[in-house]
């Protein structure tokens, strides 16, 4: 059974956006793997705590992320 586990900082997503990740992702392993693993294709999103993320060294804020969002 497929287990798809995304972890993104809190804050950055509204839960519509959560839930396209959440259908997008299935959509994209039963593509691969076959409609008939749909129902047994499981999606987590968890939340990590703005702060608690690190990349170079450095913590990532959620203000941070929406800045990159932002261009």
């Amino acid at each position: 059974m497929p287990f798809i586990n995304v972890k993104i900082i809190e804050g950055v997503f509204s839960p519509e956006q959560k839930h396209e990740i959440i259908r997008t992702l299935t959509d994209t392993m039963v593509k691969i793997e076959g409609e008939n693993m749909r129902s047994v294709t499981w999606c987590v999103v968890e939340e990590v705590s703005s702060g608690d993320w690190g990349i170079a060294g450095k913590p990532l804020s959620t203000e941070d992320v929406l800045t990159l969002a932002r261009g």
